[in-house]
């Protein structure tokens, strides 16, 4: 996380205020590249019926996450605090586990996918929360950021959801739990 008080950061804020406006958005930089890592290895792995229509679905949000990447980095730039993009600042600044599946179907790794989308944007919303009272640009760049992740979460949960408009993940816990709710559910359809 970026730790050190900036020597200056926007017109407006106390150095303090932007340290902690881009420790809060170092946060969501490293949940952002993880997603993105995450989306290209389902996009390599994801096998089975479904496989094309899934494939060709991530690869236009995965253009949508390196965009949020890249606007968050620039943004904890201009809060006067160096980004941490690194692979090593990554995985030492995030608090989640790694990705769990490998190759899989199309409805394991929806499922999966599901929770990692379900804990990100509970995490995005924590973080426009922190940010409400300090700076409305930030706000508002997670506010858009939020939208668009909410509505490709949206885009998997259509894959898993029954005509009934039960969701198969519903009460899961983890990604292994999700992955098999969802493969179950597939199972009974077909």
């Amino acid at each position: 996380m970026a730790t050190s008080t900036p020597k200056f950061t926007i017109p407006g804020l106390t150095n303090d205020e932007g340290a902690k406006l881009a420790s809060i958005l170092q946060g969501r930089l490293n949940a952002l590249i993880d997603l993105h890592l995450t989306l290209k290895h389902v996009h390599w792995n994801v096998v089975g019926p479904h496989f094309i229509a899934v494939h060709e679905m991530i690869d236009p949000h995965v253009d949508e996450v390196i965009a949020m990447v890249d606007e968050t980095a620039e943004r904890i730039a201009t809060l006067g605090t160096s980004p941490m993009g690194t692979p090593g600042a990554v995985v030492k600044g995030r608090t989640w586990d790694d990705y769990s599946l490998a190759r899989a179907t199309t409805n394991e790794h929806l499922g999966a996918l599901d929770e990692v989308y379900a804990n990100l944007l509970e995490d995005h919303r924590k973080a426009q929360a922190e940010v409400s009272d300090l700076d409305p640009v930030t706000e508002d760049m997670i506010i858009s950021q939020q939208s668009q992740l909410e509505l490709f979460h949206w885009f998997i949960r259509a894959h898993l959801e029954s005509t009934g408009g039960q969701l198969s993940t519903a009460g899961a816990g983890s990604e292994e739990e999700a992955a098999s709710a969802a493969s179950d559910a597939a199972a009974a359809t077909d």
